[in-house]
């Protein structure tokens, strides 16, 4: 299928690196593109393309380079839908996929695929998945996807009847064709991305996009209180299974402060150390997943009592002097905002800020119950700033995370919660927000030593 072929590669980053190599090894001819120049690319990677025989070409998107002799364009997830060779392609009737589609064509038989999605929650869901079935299958178990591990790259390593959890993202569902899990779980769906996928309507569609490909043997594992994902998933043919927060329903569900599957206990809620309801959520849908492959709930149990978090995703860093930090830096919307806000009963100083995208902050105000200051940072802050004025709530605003986190530090008082959830990007500032929460760490550890050396 992908042999012998004329194969464009529009964007680098890892799925771009990862589909050239593999392609390059198939005897096709394969030029990759990226808008940025070659001193701004993983030097390694790129010298390591070049002795492969990858036409590289970066810097700009030559008007000329695509023409009829393609057979593919694979794109990466970052680029726009609207870019100009996608649109050229599809007037040449070139085929447009991304990674994801491509890797999924060459599974071999036998792999069982557990595809997740969702607006929030897909990567705890996704790792806590992975966890357990890592814990009850051993190496047959492998992580890929929107977690930081390109489809592609898992291919080589692959056996019979092995399980691959795979984190699926917006950007990736947007080209795909034909990819499909054996299992698809959707944690839940609300407005997000729209400068990405330009309407709401496309960005539920392009997310619901590996539940219509399913078929009756293959199994949707939804969140029932979600009547978005219940609309946009009326008319799958695959077997639906449902979890649920807030009713004992036939599925998975909370009673008597415990985890239950199909009136089989499986949890005690209390063993759980990951805050707030939302993450009961993700806890359920990963157990309906185990439950799938037959896992014993000694060894879900194990798991999910062991389980702290994802890194950068309501992450508990540190306390100090009685104040307690935790580390958010992935919400980048109001919606992960609103969820971190409710996972908490004590007072709290938020940092909010990032990138100018217009997010309405005002949508915050039902779950602003507990907070006591706000600190604005980043080219919003402005905005920020008149949001928590009209809230009467103590707001101060700084350019960088820096002079907000000091001013968090003084303001804050013992027993209180510091809470860096911007509920906005962060490249106004920084290539990715993984290093604003990187940094939010940092001064965690620095005040902490600080404190230390006090005591000395």
């Amino acid at each position: 299928m992908f042999e012998n072929k004329k194969i464009l590669i529009l964007g680098m980053a890892r799925s771009g690196y990862e589909a050239a190599k593999l392609l390059i090894k198939k005897n096709n001819k394969v030029i990759l593109n990226d808008i940025k120049d070659e001193q701004l690319q993983n030097y390694d990677q790129v010298q390591e393309l070049k002795k492969l025989g990858v036409e590289l070409i970066f810097g700009s998107h030559p008007d000329d380079l695509l023409d009829s002799s393609f057979d593919y364009v694979i794109k990466n997830p970052g680029i726009a839908i609207d870019h100009k060779y996608v649109i050229e392609a599809k007037n040449l009737n070139i085929e447009v996929i991304n990674e994801v589609e491509m890797t999924y064509r060459m599974l071999p038989p036998d792999i069982k695929l557990i595809g997740i999605t969702g607006t929030n929650g897909k990567t705890t869901t996704t790792t806590l998945t992975y966890l357990i079935l890592k814990e009850a299958f051993k190496d047959k178990v492998h992580l890929t996807g929107n977690i930081g591990y390109p489809f592609c790259s898992c291919l080589k390593d692959l056996k019979e009847n092995d399980i691959v959890v795979m984190e699926v993202s917006c950007q990736q569902s947007e080209n795909i064709k034909k990819f499909k899990p054996n299992i698809g779980v959707f944690t839940n769906i609300s407005e997000a991305h729209i400068d990405f996928m330009k309407t709401f309507d496309h960005y539920k569609e392009t997310k619901s996009r590996m539940f219509y490909n399913q078929e009756e043997n293959d199994i949707a594992i939804i969140n029932i209180e979600n009547n978005e994902v219940l609309k946009t998933l009326d008319r799958i043919k695959s077997k639906v299974k449902y979890f649920s927060s807030e009713n004992e329903i036939n599925g998975c569900y909370i009673k008597d402060k415990a985890i239950y599957y199909y009136d089989e206990k499986v949890i005690d809620i209390s063993h759980i150390k990951i805050p707030g309801k939302h993450n009961l959520e993700n806890c359920m849908a990963a157990i309906m997943v185990a439950k799938e492959f037959n896992v014993e709930n000694e060894i879900i149990d194990k798991v999910l009592s062991e389980f702290t978090g994802v890194e950068h995703r309501l992450e508990y860093v540190d306390t100090v002097n009685g104040i307690s930090y935790y580390n958010d830096t992935e919400a980048t919307n109001i919606k992960c905002s609103q969820i971190a806000l409710s996972s908490f009963d004590k007072d709290i100083t938020i940092i909010l800020g990032g990138l100018e995208r217009n997010q309405n902050f005002y949508d915050l105000v039902p779950y602003m119950n507990n907070v006591k200051n706000i600190v604005g940072i980043g080219e919003c802050r402005q905005r920020v700033k008149e949001f928590g004025d009209s809230l009467n709530i103590p707001t101060y605003i700084y350019e960088k995370l820096e002079d907000g986190f000091k001013k968090c530090v003084e303001i804050t008082k013992t027993g209180g919660i510091v809470l860096l959830s911007p509920a906005s990007a962060s490249w106004d500032q920084y290539k990715e927000c993984e290093i604003r929460g990187t940094e939010f760490k940092k001064y965690v550890k620095d005040i902490k030593e600080k404190e230390k050396e006090n005591e000395n």
